[in-house]
């Protein structure tokens, strides 16, 4: 049996929306405020579409910028998977709007959900309810795009991943309108089924508790502590918990990348955002040890090992 091959991200390409919507912008909004708002998730500011936009377009300027940065045309991408919560519409799938506006004539595709535990693109901005001060302070927009390839190196990429889903929790964070249980509908709409619905103080919970332990197991099974890890790039919903899974792994402030406060939680974009930023002060670069991390709606857990490739 031939030898399987070591995957790699061998480009990264990064969007944001222009339009900003500051702390003091959701002041004038509903009942908060910029203290308030550290002091809680560490978010100063995020960025929010236009009317209009939706998480195609972000998506396909994020591939754009892969695309460029590793020198291929798209059509030489064979598949397309959009990881996203927000997709333009139930279907065809976001891949599908996505191959066909950067021109991907030979790839497949297809959508995933997995929540914040992903790479991808959201519009959190369309199911949010502004009037809602719990959630409306916490999420923006954005997108990230991977391209992953075989390794011609096999120090370099993919080393291992430790995923999970415990639907239990599926009633903690959830959107319940819109889809076949309950259809779009007068009734959906008057009662705010189309937004997101969270029950912060569980998903707190659950997220301190499993992304530690999910950081810790990877570790351990690969011979490895806290001290060995060059970078922990952690999902961003909320800076106590990104704290708590640190000190956890008792990794030092350079070791944990964290960019919350200037997009707040876009779900699937986070960690692509903080990978770009991490690129940009150089802590991120080739042969950097790297500790992917997330929990999502679901629920969903996720880490991944690897070793960065370019």
């Amino acid at each position: 049996m031939s030898k399987l091959q070591r995957v790699k991200i061998s480009a990264l390409g990064t969007y944001v929306p222009p339009r900003l919507l500051t702390n003091h912008d959701l002041a004038k909004m509903v009942d908060t405020n910029d203290e308030w708002i550290m002091s809680r998730v560490g978010i100063k500011e995020r960025h929010i579409v236009d009317k209009g936009v939706g998480t195609s377009d972000l998506a396909a300027e994020a591939a754009r910028r892969a695309l460029a940065q590793r020198g291929i045309q798209a059509a030489e991408l064979d598949a397309i998977i959009v990881a996203t919560v927000t997709p333009d519409m139930m279907f065809p799938a976001t891949a599908c709007l996505v191959q066909d506006k950067i021109g991907a004539s030979r790839a497949w595709g297809f959508d995933l959900s997995a929540g914040c535990s992903q790479i991808g693109a959201d519009v959190m901005s369309s199911i949010i309810d502004y009037t809602d001060r719990a959630t409306c302070v916490l999420f923006g927009d954005g997108a990230g795009a991977a391209i992953l390839e075989p390794s011609d190196d096999d120090s370099l990429g993919l080393i291992d991943f430790l995923h999970e889903v415990d639907g239990s929790g599926g009633v903690s964070l959830f959107m319940p309108g819109g889809g076949s249980l309950h259809p779009s509908s007068h009734e959906t709409v008057d009662k705010k089924m189309h937004y997101v619905h969270q029950d912060g103080a569980a998903v707190f919970k659950f997220a301190v508790r499993q992304m530690a332990e999910f950081c810790v197991e990877t570790l351990k099974r690969n011979n490895l502590t806290g001290d060995d890890l060059d970078l922990m790039i952690p999902h961003q919903a909320n800076l106590r918990i990104i704290k708590a899974t640190s000190d956890r792994l008792k990794l030092p402030p350079e070791k944990v990348v964290i960019n919350i406060d200037r997009f707040g939680n876009t779900t699937g974009a986070t960690i692509p955002l903080a990978m770009q930023s991490a690129i940009e002060d150089g802590r991120l670069k080739k042969g950097t040890l790297v500790l992917l991390a997330a929990v999502g709606a679901g629920f969903t857990i996720g880490t991944t090992l690897l070793r960065w490739a370019y």
